[in-house]
């Protein structure tokens, strides 16, 4: 099977291998499931899925990858002017729907939905006599079609080859000594790399049973005695707000975050309550997981580690120049690796501005690298690079520091323009108890260089964030003004 190891059978079955919000099934019956849905798609351009977090899901996605056919998730919350982009532009003529949903009944056909598009219920049931003959896809195969979050335009579909999959996979098994033996806890959405790739195949892959709480809350994992836990900063903030909870994951081994930077006052709460440092980790839809802590090295707050077995890493300045690893210089990190996607869906201008002249991909992601090698995330060089004063500050750290204030519960930093300095430092803060930004503008510039303080603080009732939890920094201006 190649891809999908665990279902071979070399690790044993049980009837709980793969529990998706309360529904159990073991792996031969999701193969048997899955293989229903092969023979149906066998030969299909792409296969959306529509990606709710239920059974049908996991056997939808497991057979379209079963026949070789590229899977394209779809958010079950999209709008009907996404998912008809989505699913023209991906090409897909067939969406796996849950057999019971009322979205699978032909009288109540969603909006959004092209003509020619046919809906293909799917059962989490195995059907007699169900099992896929077809070949094992070649590596280079496209496994999945993932799409962007379109902030600079309309959604762009990232090509995931099959080999990315699987070596991103190994290499996290490799780093989190992830195996068999191990029970994997989430509640991740379905559709993205975070909760879809490491959270489902992942486990498919390693053999390890597969936990999925259907919502990500902390009551929810607290029952689910797993050993590796996934979660994105939302979700263990709210667990470490919960000790009840957060002490039931003492027995836990691993607790992973990613997805967004995971707030320091959080990790120190975290493995206060639980016993356990979480684990940070890098990674984008285009490239996958490239940079992790190590379940047997440090696990430092604020960094996201090291790259992993076959990824490498490089810091450049805008003119291009190399930035050197002081753990004090911020450049743009490029990777390289066998991760990477292949390009985005018929976007040939779009693919081409993505690598280098010598074959990096671009993150526009903004980084400080140390001279140990651990990297530290600064944010998007679009939205958390601050040009001012001649100075570069990265919105992460002011964001990091802002944190460390008891009275401060989050905060987001951006650039906002300026005549005289190009951009000034703004800082929309949640608060949790009296504050004035006064005193936080004090506050940084105590921790920081000066130039770093906020010139201004805004302070809000909640920061607007997408499923992942990032902040969605473009709509800060409008609540209260930048």
């Amino acid at each position: 099977m190649g891809l999908l190891t665990a279902l071979e059978g070399e690790y044993g079955d049980r009837g709980d291998a793969v529990v998706v919000d309360g529904r159990a099934m073991s792996r031969e019956a999701l193969l048997g499931a899955a293989g229903a849905v092969a023979e149906r798609v066998a030969g299909a351009g792409a296969l959306a899925v529509l990606a709710k977090p239920v059974a049908e899901t996991v056997v939808a996605v497991v057979g379209g990858l079963l026949a070789g056919v590229p899977v394209v998730p779809l958010p079950p919350d999209s709008g009907p002017k996404e998912r008809a982009h989505i699913l023209r532009d991906s090409g897909a003529r067939l969406l796996a729907v849950p057999a019971d949903d009322p979205a699978g009944d032909p009288a109540r056909r969603p909006d959004g939905l092209p003509d020619g598009v046919e809906l293909l219920p799917v059962a989490a049931e195995a059907r007699p006599g169900a099992a896929f003959t077809g070949p094992e896809p070649e590596p280079g195969r496209t496994a999945f079609v993932l799409y962007t979050s379109g902030t600079t335009g309309a959604p762009k579909g990232a090509v995931i080859p099959r080999s990315a999959v699987a070596a991103g996979l190994d290499a996290l098994a490799t780093a989190w000594q992830w195996d068999a033996e191990d029970t994997l806890v989430h509640g991740l959405p379905l559709f993205h790399v975070h909760g879809l790739v490491l959270g489902v195949l992942g486990a498919l892959r390693t053999g390890s049973r597969l936990v999925h709480t259907g919502r990500p809350t902390p009551g929810a994992y607290a029952g689910a005695q797993g050993s590796l836990y996934f979660g994105v900063p939302t979700v263990w903030g709210r667990v470490a707000g919960d000790p009840t909870a957060a002490r039931a994951l003492a027995g836990a081994r691993l607790l992973v975050s990613g997805s967004a930077p995971l707030p320091v006052p959080v990790f120190g709460r975290l493995a206060e309550l639980t016993g356990h440092a979480p684990i940070e980790r890098y990674g984008m839809t285009e490239s996958l997981i490239t940079v992790s802590t190590r379940a047997d090295g440090e696990r430092r707050p604020g960094s996201v580690g090291l790259p992993l077995d076959g990824v490498r890493t490089r810091l450049v300045a805008e003119d291009g120049s190399p930035v050197p690893r002081d753990g004090e210089s911020v450049g743009e990190l490029q990777v390289a690796g066998p991760t990477l996607f292949t390009g985005y869906l018929d976007r040939p201008d779009a693919s081409a501005e993505a690598w280098t002249a010598d074959g990096w991909f671009r993150t526009g992601d903004v980084a400080v690298i140390g001279a140990d090698g651990f990297h530290r995330i600064v944010g998007r060089a679009s939205v958390d690079l601050i040009k001012s004063g001649g100075y570069k500050i990265g919105a992460g750290e002011v964001e990091a520091a802002l944190r460390d204030h008891p009275a401060v519960a989050d905060a987001a930093v951006v650039g906002a323009p300026d005549d005289d300095l190009g951009q000034t430092v703004v800082a929309y803060v949640v608060a949790d108890g009296p504050v004035t930004g006064e005193q936080l503008t004090a506050f940084v510039a105590e921790r920081l260089s000066v130039h770093k303080r906020p010139r201004r603080v805004v302070l809000v009732d909640d920061l607007p964030r997408n499923a992942m939890g990032k902040v969605l920094k473009k709509q800060l201006p409008g609540l209260g003004g930048a």
